[in-house]
Protein backbone atom coordinates (compact mmCIF):
# COMPACT_ATOMS: atom_id res chain seq x y z
CA UNK A 1 0.00 0.00 0.00
CA UNK A 2 2.98 2.60 0.68
CA UNK A 3 4.61 1.14 -2.52
CA UNK A 4 1.68 2.33 -4.48
CA UNK A 5 1.02 5.65 -2.82
CA UNK A 6 4.86 6.56 -3.21
CA UNK A 7 4.27 5.43 -7.18
CA UNK A 8 1.66 7.70 -7.21
CA UNK A 9 3.35 11.08 -5.71
CA UNK A 10 6.35 10.32 -8.16
CA UNK A 11 4.42 10.48 -11.50
CA UNK A 12 2.60 13.08 -9.89
CA UNK A 13 6.07 15.50 -9.42
CA UNK A 14 7.04 14.25 -12.66
CA UNK A 15 4.37 15.62 -14.18
CA UNK A 16 4.57 18.78 -12.42
CA UNK A 17 8.25 18.99 -13.39
CA UNK A 18 7.04 18.30 -16.91
CA UNK A 19 4.42 21.14 -17.13
CA UNK A 20 6.66 23.93 -15.22
CA UNK A 21 9.18 23.11 -18.15
CA UNK A 22 6.79 23.53 -20.70
CA UNK A 23 5.53 26.78 -19.28
CA UNK A 24 9.05 28.27 -18.60
CA UNK A 25 10.37 30.81 -20.76
CA UNK A 26 13.72 31.24 -21.96
CA UNK A 27 15.90 34.37 -21.17
CA UNK A 28 18.94 33.41 -22.84
CA UNK A 29 20.06 35.49 -26.08
CA UNK A 30 21.15 32.28 -27.93
CA UNK A 31 17.40 30.81 -28.40
CA UNK A 32 16.22 32.43 -31.37
CA UNK A 33 13.20 31.96 -33.39
CA UNK A 34 13.47 30.54 -36.96
CA UNK A 35 10.94 31.81 -39.51
CA UNK A 36 9.54 29.99 -42.84
CA UNK A 37 11.16 32.64 -44.93
CA UNK A 38 13.82 35.29 -44.68
CA UNK A 39 11.94 37.58 -46.47
CA UNK A 40 8.51 38.23 -47.27
CA UNK A 41 7.61 39.18 -50.89
CA UNK A 42 5.22 40.96 -52.65
CA UNK A 43 4.93 41.71 -56.02
CA UNK A 44 4.05 44.89 -57.75
CA UNK A 45 0.99 46.60 -57.06
CA UNK A 46 -1.02 49.91 -58.08
CA UNK A 47 -1.37 52.62 -55.28
CA UNK A 48 -3.98 52.40 -52.86
CA UNK A 49 -5.22 48.84 -53.84
CA UNK A 50 -4.83 46.12 -51.62
CA UNK A 51 -2.31 43.18 -52.71
CA UNK A 52 -3.18 39.91 -51.95
CA UNK A 53 -2.34 38.27 -48.61
CA UNK A 54 1.09 36.43 -47.94
CA UNK A 55 2.08 34.62 -45.18
CA UNK A 56 4.66 33.14 -43.29
CA UNK A 57 5.53 30.92 -40.29
CA UNK A 58 7.50 31.91 -37.07
CA UNK A 59 9.00 28.78 -34.88
CA UNK A 60 9.99 27.89 -31.75
CA UNK A 61 12.34 25.31 -31.94
CA UNK A 62 14.09 25.78 -28.43
CA UNK A 63 13.56 23.59 -25.06
CA UNK A 64 11.66 26.47 -23.68
CA UNK A 65 9.49 28.92 -24.52
CA UNK A 66 9.85 32.25 -25.75
CA UNK A 67 8.16 35.23 -24.92
CA UNK A 68 8.07 38.58 -27.24
CA UNK A 69 7.91 41.62 -25.52
CA UNK A 70 6.84 42.76 -28.54
CA UNK A 71 6.41 42.53 -32.69
CA UNK A 72 6.19 45.49 -34.55
CA UNK A 73 6.26 47.29 -37.90
CA UNK A 74 9.64 49.36 -37.57
CA UNK A 75 8.83 52.24 -39.79
CA UNK A 76 4.88 51.96 -38.46
CA UNK A 77 2.55 52.76 -41.28
CA UNK A 78 4.92 55.15 -43.40
CA UNK A 79 5.29 52.17 -46.14
CA UNK A 80 1.80 50.86 -46.38
CA UNK A 81 2.53 47.30 -44.98
CA UNK A 82 -0.29 45.47 -42.83
CA UNK A 83 0.57 42.70 -40.83
CA UNK A 84 -1.34 40.11 -38.83
CA UNK A 85 0.05 38.34 -36.16
CA UNK A 86 -1.54 35.12 -34.97
CA UNK A 87 -4.67 37.23 -34.69
CA UNK A 88 -4.03 40.47 -33.98
CA UNK A 89 -4.07 42.91 -36.37
CA UNK A 90 -1.12 45.94 -35.87
CA UNK A 91 -3.17 48.91 -35.86
CA UNK A 92 -2.17 52.07 -35.17
CA UNK A 93 -4.22 51.88 -32.48
CA UNK A 94 -1.86 49.70 -30.49
CA UNK A 95 1.16 51.88 -31.75
CA UNK A 96 1.60 48.89 -35.01
CA UNK A 97 2.73 46.44 -32.46
CA UNK A 98 1.36 42.83 -30.74
CA UNK A 99 2.91 43.31 -26.91
CA UNK A 100 3.54 39.72 -24.82
CA UNK A 101 3.21 37.46 -27.18
CA UNK A 102 4.10 33.88 -26.20
CA UNK A 103 5.47 30.57 -28.56
CA UNK A 104 5.89 27.80 -26.31
CA UNK A 105 8.93 25.09 -26.91
CA UNK A 106 7.95 23.28 -30.14
CA UNK A 107 5.24 25.23 -31.39
CA UNK A 108 4.78 28.29 -33.80
CA UNK A 109 2.59 30.92 -35.11
CA UNK A 110 1.67 32.65 -38.28
CA UNK A 111 1.72 36.05 -39.32
CA UNK A 112 -0.15 37.53 -42.44
CA UNK A 113 1.37 40.47 -44.41
CA UNK A 114 -0.59 42.61 -47.00
CA UNK A 115 0.76 45.69 -48.84
CA UNK A 116 -1.51 49.16 -49.63
CA UNK A 117 0.96 51.59 -50.79
CA UNK A 118 0.86 54.95 -50.50
CA UNK A 119 0.77 56.72 -53.58
CA UNK A 120 4.57 57.59 -54.94
CA UNK A 121 4.83 60.36 -57.13
CA UNK A 122 7.23 58.76 -58.88
CA UNK A 123 7.27 57.30 -63.00
CA UNK A 124 7.54 53.54 -62.84
CA UNK A 125 7.27 50.99 -59.94
CA UNK A 126 9.10 51.78 -56.66
CA UNK A 127 10.67 49.42 -54.28
CA UNK A 128 9.53 49.54 -50.87
CA UNK A 129 10.87 47.97 -47.79
CA UNK A 130 9.91 47.23 -43.99
CA UNK A 131 11.17 45.36 -41.41
CA UNK A 132 9.07 43.39 -38.72
CA UNK A 133 11.04 43.84 -35.65
CA UNK A 134 10.58 40.79 -32.60
CA UNK A 135 11.67 42.05 -29.39
CA UNK A 136 12.62 38.86 -27.20
CA UNK A 137 12.08 38.93 -23.51
CA UNK A 138 15.75 38.37 -23.60
CA UNK A 139 16.77 41.22 -25.08
CA UNK A 140 17.49 39.81 -28.84
CA UNK A 141 16.64 41.34 -31.53
CA UNK A 142 14.85 39.56 -34.85
CA UNK A 143 14.08 41.00 -38.04
CA UNK A 144 12.44 39.88 -41.23
CA UNK A 145 12.17 41.69 -43.92
CA UNK A 146 8.84 42.89 -46.15
CA UNK A 147 9.54 44.01 -49.23
CA UNK A 148 7.28 44.86 -52.11
CA UNK A 149 6.99 47.39 -55.60
CA UNK A 150 4.66 50.20 -55.40
CA UNK A 151 3.49 51.58 -58.81
CA UNK A 152 1.25 55.36 -59.21
CA UNK A 153 -1.91 55.00 -61.70
CA UNK A 154 -4.50 57.03 -62.47
CA UNK A 155 -7.79 55.72 -60.91
CA UNK A 156 -10.99 55.89 -63.11
CA UNK A 157 -14.40 54.79 -61.55
CA UNK A 158 -17.80 54.28 -63.60
CA UNK A 159 -16.30 56.77 -66.54
CA UNK A 160 -19.72 57.56 -69.48
CA UNK A 161 -18.24 59.00 -72.56
CA UNK A 162 -20.74 61.49 -73.34
CA UNK A 163 -18.69 63.13 -76.03
CA UNK A 164 -15.62 62.29 -78.77
CA UNK A 165 -13.44 61.57 -76.59
CA UNK A 166 -9.03 60.62 -76.62
CA UNK A 167 -7.28 58.67 -74.43
CA UNK A 168 -3.55 58.75 -74.59
CA UNK A 169 -1.43 57.89 -71.64
CA UNK A 170 1.72 56.71 -70.58
CA UNK A 171 1.00 56.32 -67.12
CA UNK A 172 -1.28 52.98 -66.31
CA UNK A 173 -5.13 53.26 -66.10
CA UNK A 174 -6.66 51.32 -63.40
CA UNK A 175 -10.98 51.13 -64.24
CA UNK A 176 -13.23 49.88 -61.53
CA UNK A 177 -16.83 50.16 -62.33
CA UNK A 178 -16.10 49.93 -66.06
CA UNK A 179 -16.28 52.35 -69.26
CA UNK A 180 -19.63 53.63 -71.09
CA UNK A 181 -19.61 55.03 -74.35
CA UNK A 182 -23.25 56.51 -75.40
CA UNK A 183 -24.74 56.64 -78.29
CA UNK A 184 -22.74 58.87 -80.80
CA UNK A 185 -19.88 59.19 -78.76
CA UNK A 186 -17.15 58.07 -79.88
CA UNK A 187 -13.90 56.79 -77.86
CA UNK A 188 -10.94 56.45 -79.12
CA UNK A 189 -7.62 54.86 -77.44
CA UNK A 190 -4.20 55.91 -78.55
CA UNK A 191 -1.20 53.70 -78.99
CA UNK A 192 0.93 52.71 -76.43
CA UNK A 193 -1.89 53.03 -73.96
CA UNK A 194 -2.75 50.27 -71.46
CA UNK A 195 -5.86 50.06 -69.25
CA UNK A 196 -5.63 47.69 -66.21
CA UNK A 197 -10.12 46.96 -65.57
CA UNK A 198 -10.99 45.82 -62.24
CA UNK A 199 -12.53 42.25 -61.69
CA UNK A 200 -16.56 43.76 -62.74
CA UNK A 201 -15.12 46.42 -65.12
CA UNK A 202 -15.58 46.36 -68.61
CA UNK A 203 -16.22 48.41 -72.03
CA UNK A 204 -19.90 48.99 -73.09
CA UNK A 205 -20.04 50.25 -75.91
CA UNK A 206 -23.66 51.88 -77.43
CA UNK A 207 -21.26 54.28 -79.57
CA UNK A 208 -18.13 53.83 -81.34
CA UNK A 209 -14.59 52.38 -80.13
CA UNK A 210 -11.85 52.54 -82.08
CA UNK A 211 -7.90 51.51 -80.71
CA UNK A 212 -4.99 52.99 -82.98
CA UNK A 213 -1.83 50.86 -81.44
CA UNK A 214 0.57 50.09 -83.75
CA UNK A 215 2.83 46.85 -84.00
CA UNK A 216 5.65 48.74 -82.15
CA UNK A 217 3.09 50.29 -79.70
CA UNK A 218 0.19 48.46 -79.23
CA UNK A 219 -3.39 49.24 -77.31
CA UNK A 220 -3.41 46.51 -74.10
CA UNK A 221 -6.67 45.68 -72.34
CA UNK A 222 -6.28 43.68 -69.57
CA UNK A 223 -7.03 42.80 -65.81
CA UNK A 224 -5.79 44.81 -62.61
CA UNK A 225 -4.06 42.03 -60.64
CA UNK A 226 -0.51 42.65 -61.63
CA UNK A 227 1.19 40.48 -58.63
CA UNK A 228 1.16 36.23 -58.85
CA UNK A 229 -1.51 33.76 -57.74
CA UNK A 230 1.30 31.44 -57.51
CA UNK A 231 5.44 32.05 -58.03
CA UNK A 232 5.36 30.70 -61.21
CA UNK A 233 1.99 31.83 -61.74
CA UNK A 234 1.14 36.01 -62.42
CA UNK A 235 -2.60 36.73 -62.22
CA UNK A 236 -2.26 38.30 -65.45
CA UNK A 237 -1.85 34.69 -67.55
CA UNK A 238 -5.30 34.13 -65.43
CA UNK A 239 -8.77 33.86 -67.42
CA UNK A 240 -11.98 35.91 -65.80
CA UNK A 241 -9.89 38.71 -65.00
CA UNK A 242 -11.93 41.07 -66.32
CA UNK A 243 -15.35 41.81 -68.32
CA UNK A 244 -14.31 42.25 -71.74
CA UNK A 245 -16.08 44.36 -74.49
CA UNK A 246 -19.84 43.97 -75.42
CA UNK A 247 -21.00 46.28 -78.53
CA UNK A 248 -24.45 47.36 -78.06
CA UNK A 249 -27.14 47.25 -80.94
CA UNK A 250 -26.84 50.82 -81.96
CA UNK A 251 -23.01 50.56 -82.39
CA UNK A 252 -21.74 50.96 -85.68
CA UNK A 253 -18.16 51.60 -86.94
CA UNK A 254 -16.00 50.28 -84.45
CA UNK A 255 -11.94 49.59 -84.89
CA UNK A 256 -9.85 47.88 -83.25
CA UNK A 257 -6.27 47.60 -84.52
CA UNK A 258 -2.70 46.23 -82.91
CA UNK A 259 -4.88 45.46 -79.93
CA UNK A 260 -3.73 42.75 -76.88
CA UNK A 261 -6.86 41.97 -75.33
CA UNK A 262 -6.32 39.30 -72.90
CA UNK A 263 -7.71 37.59 -69.78
CA UNK A 264 -10.96 38.70 -69.65
CA UNK A 265 -14.57 36.67 -69.05
CA UNK A 266 -15.95 37.38 -72.76
CA UNK A 267 -13.43 39.30 -75.10
CA UNK A 268 -15.97 40.76 -77.15
CA UNK A 269 -19.65 40.52 -77.60
CA UNK A 270 -21.11 42.00 -80.49
CA UNK A 271 -24.90 42.34 -80.56
CA UNK A 272 -27.48 41.96 -83.24
CA UNK A 273 -27.59 44.83 -85.45
CA UNK A 274 -27.98 45.84 -89.21
CA UNK A 275 -26.13 43.85 -91.36
CA UNK A 276 -25.44 46.48 -94.27
CA UNK A 277 -23.60 48.18 -92.03
CA UNK A 278 -20.11 47.58 -90.94
CA UNK A 279 -20.12 47.11 -86.77
CA UNK A 280 -16.81 45.97 -86.32
CA UNK A 281 -13.26 45.53 -87.59
CA UNK A 282 -10.64 43.48 -85.57
CA UNK A 283 -7.33 44.15 -87.53
CA UNK A 284 -4.28 42.97 -86.07
CA UNK A 285 -4.90 41.89 -82.69
CA UNK A 286 -4.87 39.37 -79.72
CA UNK A 287 -8.20 38.36 -78.74
CA UNK A 288 -6.25 35.32 -75.47
CA UNK A 289 -7.03 33.51 -72.51
CA UNK A 290 -10.72 34.53 -71.78
CA UNK A 291 -12.95 32.25 -69.89
CA UNK A 292 -16.35 32.61 -71.43
CA UNK A 293 -16.17 33.08 -75.76
CA UNK A 294 -12.88 35.03 -77.49
CA UNK A 295 -15.11 36.79 -79.99
CA UNK A 296 -18.76 36.39 -80.33
CA UNK A 297 -20.71 37.96 -83.27
CA UNK A 298 -24.50 38.01 -83.28
CA UNK A 299 -25.90 39.32 -86.56
CA UNK A 300 -24.00 41.90 -87.34
CA UNK A 301 -21.41 42.35 -90.50
CA UNK A 302 -18.04 42.58 -88.71
CA UNK A 303 -14.38 41.72 -90.38
CA UNK A 304 -11.38 40.08 -88.57
CA UNK A 305 -8.30 40.23 -90.24
CA UNK A 306 -4.63 39.72 -89.14
CA UNK A 307 -5.67 38.51 -85.98
CA UNK A 308 -5.05 35.72 -83.28
CA UNK A 309 -8.07 33.92 -80.94
CA UNK A 310 -6.99 31.76 -78.89
CA UNK A 311 -7.36 29.73 -75.35
CA UNK A 312 -10.97 30.15 -74.65
CA UNK A 313 -13.68 28.50 -72.32
CA UNK A 314 -16.25 28.58 -74.86
CA UNK A 315 -15.69 29.01 -78.50
CA UNK A 316 -12.53 30.85 -79.78
CA UNK A 317 -14.73 32.51 -82.54
CA UNK A 318 -18.78 32.32 -82.72
CA UNK A 319 -20.80 33.32 -85.41
CA UNK A 320 -24.72 33.62 -85.10
CA UNK A 321 -26.18 34.86 -88.13
CA UNK A 322 -24.96 37.88 -89.78
CA UNK A 323 -21.66 38.77 -92.79
CA UNK A 324 -18.77 38.06 -91.59
CA UNK A 325 -15.48 38.29 -93.09
CA UNK A 326 -12.52 36.31 -91.56
CA UNK A 327 -8.64 36.47 -93.05
CA UNK A 328 -5.47 35.61 -91.89
CA UNK A 329 -6.34 34.74 -88.72
CA UNK A 330 -5.25 31.84 -85.99
CA UNK A 331 -7.86 30.53 -84.09
CA UNK A 332 -6.06 28.25 -81.40
CA UNK A 333 -8.54 26.37 -78.97
CA UNK A 334 -6.01 25.36 -75.95
CA UNK A 335 -7.89 26.68 -72.83
CA UNK A 336 -5.90 24.91 -70.35
CA UNK A 337 -8.13 25.69 -67.26
CA UNK A 338 -11.55 22.93 -68.32
CA UNK A 339 -11.13 19.79 -70.50
CA UNK A 340 -15.32 20.79 -71.56
CA UNK A 341 -14.05 23.36 -73.86
CA UNK A 342 -15.53 24.69 -76.98
CA UNK A 343 -14.61 25.09 -80.42
CA UNK A 344 -11.99 26.85 -82.45
CA UNK A 345 -14.72 28.08 -84.64
CA UNK A 346 -18.78 28.16 -84.46
CA UNK A 347 -21.20 29.14 -86.75
CA UNK A 348 -24.91 28.92 -86.88
CA UNK A 349 -28.10 29.43 -89.47
CA UNK A 350 -29.60 31.91 -90.61
CA UNK A 351 -26.18 32.89 -91.51
CA UNK A 352 -26.24 35.73 -94.66
CA UNK A 353 -22.42 35.04 -95.41
CA UNK A 354 -19.28 33.89 -93.33
CA UNK A 355 -16.23 33.97 -95.79
CA UNK A 356 -12.93 32.46 -93.99
CA UNK A 357 -9.54 32.91 -95.60
CA UNK A 358 -5.80 31.76 -95.22
CA UNK A 359 -6.49 31.24 -91.62
CA UNK A 360 -5.29 28.30 -89.09
CA UNK A 361 -7.95 26.83 -87.12
CA UNK A 362 -6.50 23.99 -84.43
CA UNK A 363 -6.86 22.76 -80.84
CA UNK A 364 -6.55 20.34 -78.79
CA UNK A 365 -9.97 18.27 -79.67
CA UNK A 366 -10.18 16.21 -82.76
CA UNK A 367 -12.90 18.33 -84.56
CA UNK A 368 -12.76 22.04 -83.45
CA UNK A 369 -15.22 23.05 -86.33
CA UNK A 370 -18.83 23.47 -85.02
CA UNK A 371 -21.67 24.41 -87.80
CA UNK A 372 -25.52 24.38 -87.28
CA UNK A 373 -26.74 24.91 -90.15
CA UNK A 374 -30.49 26.05 -91.20
CA UNK A 375 -32.61 27.29 -93.89
CA UNK A 376 -30.07 30.40 -94.59
CA UNK A 377 -26.14 29.08 -94.09
CA UNK A 378 -23.86 30.56 -96.58
CA UNK A 379 -20.19 29.92 -95.72
CA UNK A 380 -16.64 28.94 -97.68
CA UNK A 381 -13.46 28.29 -96.35
CA UNK A 382 -10.10 29.20 -99.00
CA UNK A 383 -6.76 28.50 -98.37
CA UNK A 384 -7.27 27.65 -94.51
CA UNK A 385 -5.97 24.40 -92.11
CA UNK A 386 -8.37 23.50 -89.90
CA UNK A 387 -8.23 20.62 -87.51
CA UNK A 388 -11.61 18.83 -88.60
CA UNK A 389 -12.94 15.28 -90.24
CA UNK A 390 -12.30 15.78 -94.02
CA UNK A 391 -15.15 17.22 -95.70
CA UNK A 392 -16.85 15.18 -98.54
CA UNK A 393 -19.71 15.07 -100.98
CA UNK A 394 -21.62 17.92 -101.78
CA UNK A 395 -20.82 19.87 -98.61
CA UNK A 396 -16.74 19.46 -99.87
CA UNK A 397 -17.61 22.17 -102.70
CA UNK A 398 -17.79 25.24 -99.45
CA UNK A 399 -13.98 24.41 -98.45
CA UNK A 400 -11.52 25.10 -101.39
CA UNK A 401 -8.03 24.63 -101.12
CA UNK A 402 -8.22 23.08 -97.35
CA UNK A 403 -5.77 21.03 -95.55
CA UNK A 404 -8.13 18.76 -93.19
CA UNK A 405 -5.34 18.19 -90.52
CA UNK A 406 -5.33 14.72 -89.29
CA UNK A 407 -5.21 14.39 -85.07
CA UNK A 408 -3.08 10.90 -85.54
CA UNK A 409 -0.52 12.74 -87.00
CA UNK A 410 1.86 13.89 -84.14
CA UNK A 411 4.57 15.93 -86.08
CA UNK A 412 3.02 18.80 -87.04
CA UNK A 413 -0.96 19.27 -86.35
CA UNK A 414 -2.32 20.95 -83.44
CA UNK A 415 0.22 22.60 -81.02
CA UNK A 416 3.37 21.35 -83.32
CA UNK A 417 2.47 24.00 -85.13
CA UNK A 418 3.69 27.21 -83.00
CA UNK A 419 6.90 28.10 -81.44
CA UNK A 420 5.86 28.19 -77.81
CA UNK A 421 3.52 25.94 -75.91
CA UNK A 422 4.41 25.53 -72.18
CA UNK A 423 1.26 24.31 -70.29
CA UNK A 424 2.75 24.29 -66.96
CA UNK A 425 3.45 28.07 -66.88
CA UNK A 426 0.67 29.29 -69.34
CA UNK A 427 2.98 30.68 -71.64
CA UNK A 428 2.00 30.56 -75.49
CA UNK A 429 3.34 31.76 -78.57
CA UNK A 430 0.97 31.31 -81.56
CA UNK A 431 3.55 32.46 -84.05
CA UNK A 432 4.69 29.31 -86.57
CA UNK A 433 6.72 26.85 -85.98
CA UNK A 434 9.66 25.56 -88.81
CA UNK A 435 8.05 22.39 -89.03
CA UNK A 436 4.30 23.84 -89.76
CA UNK A 437 2.44 23.05 -93.07
CA UNK A 438 0.94 26.38 -92.77
CA UNK A 439 4.31 28.07 -94.23
CA UNK A 440 3.86 29.09 -97.92
CA UNK A 441 0.54 28.01 -98.20
CA UNK A 442 -1.45 31.07 -97.38
CA UNK A 443 -3.20 32.79 -101.57
CA UNK A 444 -1.41 35.49 -102.10
CA UNK A 445 -3.62 37.15 -104.08
CA UNK A 446 -5.99 37.02 -101.18
CA UNK A 447 -3.55 37.31 -97.95
CA UNK A 448 -2.90 40.46 -96.67
CA UNK A 449 -0.06 42.63 -97.27
CA UNK A 450 1.16 42.31 -93.54
CA UNK A 451 1.11 40.00 -90.42
CA UNK A 452 -0.05 40.54 -87.09
CA UNK A 453 3.37 42.17 -86.21
CA UNK A 454 3.40 44.32 -88.75
CA UNK A 455 6.06 42.13 -91.41
CA UNK A 456 5.44 42.35 -94.52
CA UNK A 457 4.03 38.55 -96.17
CA UNK A 458 6.18 37.59 -99.08
CA UNK A 459 4.61 36.18 -102.55
CA UNK A 460 4.30 32.57 -100.88
CA UNK A 461 2.34 33.84 -97.81
CA UNK A 462 1.95 31.73 -94.98
CA UNK A 463 -1.75 30.48 -93.50
CA UNK A 464 -2.25 32.67 -90.21
CA UNK A 465 -2.22 35.40 -88.10
CA UNK A 466 2.29 35.44 -87.99
CA UNK A 467 4.38 35.18 -91.06
CA UNK A 468 7.45 33.50 -90.16
CA UNK A 469 10.38 35.22 -90.74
Amino acid sequence: MGQKKYFHILVAILLLAACEDKDAFTTSQSDLLSFSVDTVRIDTVFSNIPSSTRSFWVFNHSSAGIRCSSIRLEKGNQSGFRVNVDGTYLSSASGYQSQDVEIRAGDSIRVYVELTAPRQHANGPQKLEENLLFNLESGAVQKLCLSGWAWDAALWRDVVVTEDSLISSATPIVVQGGIVINKGATLTIASGTTLYFANAAGIQVNGTLKTEGTAARPVILRGDRIDRMFDYLPYDRVSGQWRGIRFGADSKGNELKYTDLHGAFDGIVADSSQVDLEKLHVFASTIHNCQGVGVQLNHCKARIENTQISNTLKSCLEVNGGDVAVNGCTLAQFYPFDTNRGAAIKFRAPLQNLLCQNSLITGYADDVLLGEPGEVFNYQFENCIIRTPEITGEESMRFSNVLFEDPKDTVATGKKHFTRFDIENLVYDFQLDAVSPAIGKGNAATSLPTDRNGRIRDDKPDIGAFERE
